[in-house]
């Protein structure tokens, strides 16, 4: 049913917590099945420097946060804004159909911490 890496980010999620100091935060969640995922970046020259994550849903929804977290560190914020769906549940080697919304919960919340980032730091 699930690959090994999701189960490996979700029973050992890495970037797990909040960000004081976050440089852009995207929230997204799906009222259907109660998945609330925010992300956190941390961004310097135009780069993700890191990543952190804060999810409440379910073992598909906490191995997508921990593997977008991971993914983004070092990409620039364009490079980032590239991540979708897909490429998220591939780098997972695949999720089951019923749960590829995570998948949209992950890159969408990305998103919105970029666009975040960019409004507070428009000029």
């Amino acid at each position: 049913m699930y690959s090994e890496k999701v189960m490996d980010h979700f029973t050992n999620p890495r970037n797990v917590g909040e960000m004081d100091d976050a440089d852009g935060i995207g929230s997204e969640g799906n009222p259907v099945c109660g998945d609330a995922m925010k992300i956190f970046i941390k961004v310097k020259d135009d780069k993700i420097t890191d990543a952190k994550f804060q999810t409440f849903g379910c073992g598909a929804a906490i191995a997508v946060s921990s593997i977008v977290t991971e993914m983004v560190k070092g990409m620039t914020l364009d490079e980032a804004m590239n991540v979708t769906k897909a490429s998220l549940s591939e780098a997972l080697d695949g999720l089951p159909p019923q749960k590829m919304h995570c998948s949209n919960l992950g890159a969408d919340a990305l998103h919105k911490a970029i666009e975040d980032y960019r409004k507070k730091n428009s000029v």
